[in-house]
């Protein structure tokens, strides 16, 4: 009453004074973590040895102590026992305070720094919980006489209840499998711990393992350690027959290779001494031969017909049933019903399925050879009845490595047309890339060659190819094309580039680069080169057409153009002219009514006395004048009324060719390479045309020079006396 009748102000300031006492322990209790609730108490009873409850969770976050608190005897006596968190979640209660039969109460206290937690309590009768040790296997021997049978013996335990009856598994399988099987059996009355294991196949060994309960308990002991036994010895089994058939020989013989292995299902220490063939032509049993070998396979040469084979092993109990195979003949023809046919991979195994369209058809041989360039092939096959599929392990099979894959179907004694795939077990990236080679080389083109992996390197199936290349300092490009590709085209390349180019194999798994190869295309390409040649070629070809054509329109003057006429000097008469004769030819008469522009006669130029000169005639610089006019105005050749034919020479000392002009016209005067003195008398004598000149003016008298007769090309004029005063013949 009295705090109610205080005014507001003073209650809430009361109530502000407590605040700063109380966060602290707001904070404390809203950190506190307490332990979890132990949960999932579960109690095995060890049969003389302890009595052990676990209980989950099984670690804490913060530290934590545990204590199990027991009661016993039917509640009348408790106890406990300690674990920490550090230690586990368990907790024992050691030999002897424990006793069978009893009811005990279970109950799993927690406790950190925070708090105390308690689980529910839980109730144990010891009977239903006891675990006793494992049996311990004596001997697995099989029975003389009794056949594919072993006898198991071996101890009871130790550690087990002496009035309780004793339930056993017994578990066995062969040695080269990994799949159990287990037989169920109690305890004998008489106590007498053997059991006989049969079904068993004959002459194979079996591992045997063994295990027990006590009767009541939901606890299992742990597997006995293993023992293992064989069977007794029986006869073989009939044989698995298949064989290979090759293409017939030249001389008609045809190879086939026998193969046999033990049977599915047949034991597996099964062992031969020996192996029986025998074989014939259909219908010719006369004609049987027999082949005695140790080995499993056999080359054999038959005919061109049908064959029967037989093969049988023996041991030393006896022989097996008889196996049996027919070679068709060589011209017969096999039927085919497999349709399709597909392989597929599951976790461990490779599954192979095919389709068929011959219901009647129920058994196949299914054959699969490792494909490989180097190795030799191990063939192996295996015989399906009633199925559609074929199952094998991985581990049967290698890694990396192709398989043919063939299925054979089986109509009586007939085998049909096989079907068959390819397949791995698993894929891998190719060990090597392929080999490449740059060809057809052109100015924006190039083909890109490259050869398959090998078999033993691809690792995988190729999926495809992808083709990479670049230029020098520019950037990088990739074609990718199928695996039945070995050839890529290039083209947009760049005239006179470098390039780098490499192959890229690529299997499901990856992929790996061939060697790297460098190339340069062309500057000019054969086109074009072939079009200019082409152009140059079309060009003087036209030429020549033209030319030929303008010959035959205008013979002469091609003639002419290209073979001009020489004279030959050597044909010359003048060398023969001699005294008088000579002089009388020389008598020059001059018309004075020549045209000026067309007179021709020799301008005499007289030379030193002392002068030997040689004249060289040859075609390159010989200045040849011809002149054909016909006599005009009563002009008349100055060599008897003849054509004018002279040549002239810049060497020539004593004859020059001159012009005699009209007195408004001045005479020109051709002395080129002549001493001065000889052109100045010349001159004067052509003051004076009136003068008469003698024949012995030009030339001496005497013998014909004899190199007027050498070759036509090259002739040399020597004078080898002074020449006569060039006074001489003046008036």
């Amino acid at each position: 009453r009295e705090f109610s009748s205080q005014p507001p102000c003073v209650i809430l300031g009361t109530m502000w004074a407590w605040v700063p006492w109380m966060l602290p322990l707001l904070y404390k209790f809203g950190l506190a973590v307490l332990p979890a609730k132990p949960e999932n108490i579960s109690c095995i009873f060890y049969y003389k040895k302890n009595f052990t409850c676990t209980w989950s969770p099984e670690k804490e976050a913060n530290f934590t102590r545990y204590t199990v608190k027991r009661t016993y005897l039917y509640g009348r006596v408790s106890d406990t026992c300690n674990s920490t968190s550090e230690s586990g979640s368990s907790c024992s209660f050691t030999y002897p305070s424990i006793s069978v039969p009893d009811n005990s109460t279970i109950q799993v206290k927690a406790q950190n720094a925070d708090g105390i937690i308690e689980s529910d309590i839980t109730h144990w009768h010891l009977s239903t919980v006891i675990k006793t040790e494992p049996p311990q296997i004596s001997s697995v021997k099989p029975v003389w006489g009794i056949k594919r049978m072993v006898q198991i013996k071996w101890a009871r335990p130790v550690l087990a209840p002496v009035h309780s009856t004793l339930k056993y598994t017994l578990r066995f399988r062969m040695v080269n499998s990994a799949h159990w099987m287990e037989v169920n059996f109690m305890e004998d009355v008489v106590r007498e711990e053997t059991f006989n294991l049969t079904g068993l196949q004959a002459f194979t060994e079996y591992i045997i393992a063994l295990r027990c309960v006590a009767k009541g308990s939901r606890f299992w002991s742990d597997w006995s350690l293993e023992k293992m036994g064989i069977t007794e010895e029986e006869v073989p089994h009939r044989l698995d027959l298949w064989r290979v058939l090759r293409p017939a020989k030249v001389d008609g013989r045809r190879p086939v290779q026998l193969l046999w292995k033990k049977a599915k299902g047949a034991p597996v220490l099964e062992k031969a001494l020996g192996y029986n063939i025998w074989y014939f032509p259909e219908n010719s049993t006369n004609l049987t031969e027999t082949v005695n070998t140790t080995n499993q396979q056999l080359e054999l040469y038959l005919g061109g017909k049908t064959y029967w084979i037989y093969v049988i092993s023996y041991n030393s109990l006896g022989e097996s049933p008889e196996a049996t195979l027919r070679i068709p003949a060589i011209d017969e023809k096999s039927f085919q019903c497999i349709e399709a046919m597909q392989a597929s991979l599951t976790q461990d195994h490779l599954v192979v399925e095919w389709r068929s369209s011959a219901l009647e058809v129920d058994t196949w041989i299914v054959e699969w050879v490792p494909d490989r360039d180097s190795e030799p092939t191990t063939i192996s096959w295996e015989s399906v009845s009633g199925a559609r599929n074929w199952t094998i392990q991985k581990d049967e099979l290698k890694p990396f490595w192709c398989y043919n894959i063939s299925v054979y179907p089986m109509l009586g004694d007939r085998v049909g047309e096989p079907y068959s795939i390819q397949a791995y077990v698993k894929e891998g990236v190719p060990s090597v890339g392929p080999v490449t080679k740059a060809e057809n080389i052109g100015v924006k083109t190039v083909t890109i060659t490259w050869k398959e992996i090998p078999k033993n390197e691809r690792n995988g199936f190729i999926n495809n190819y992808t083709v990479f290349y670049q230029a020098e300092d520019g950037k990088e490009f990739s074609k990718t094309v199928n695996s039945s590709i070995l050839r890529y085209n290039l083209e947009s390349l760049t005239r006179k580039t470098s390039y780098t180019v490499q192959v890229m194999a690529s299997t499901s798994a990856g992929g790996f680069n061939g060697s790297s190869i460098n190339f340069k295309t062309l500057s000019v390409s054969v086109f074009e080169i072939f079009l200019r040649t082409s152009l140059i070629g079309g060009g003087l070809l036209i030429l020549i057409i033209l030319t030929v054509a303008y010959g035959f329109k205008k013979p002469n003057k091609l003639k002419r153009l290209c073979w001009p006429s020489v004279p030959n000097p050597a044909e010359s008469s003048i060398a023969m002219w001699h005294g008088d004769d000579f002089k009388n030819k020389l008598n020059l008469k001059f018309n004075d009514s020549v045209n000026p522009e067309e007179d021709r006669i020799l301008k005499l130029c007289s030379a030193p006395s002392d002068l030997i000169d040689k004249l060289v005639v040859t075609f390159e610089n010989v200045l040849e004048e011809v002149s054909t006019e016909e006599p005009e105005n009563g002009q008349e050749n100055i060599l008897g009324g003849e054509k004018n034919e002279y040549t002239t020479s810049p060497y020539r000392p004593y004859c020059t060719p001159v012009s005699t002009e009209a007195p408004s016209r001045r005479s020109q005067h051709l002395c080129s390479g002549v001493p001065v003195g000889t052109c100045s008398e010349a001159r004067e004598q052509h003051l004076h045309p009136a003068q008469s000149l003698g024949p012995d003016h030009f030339c001496e008298h005497g013998a014909p020079n004899p190199y007027l007769k050498n070759s036509v090309t090259t002739r040399e004029f020597l004078v080898s006396e002074k020449l006569p005063d060039q006074t001489q013949g003046e008036p």
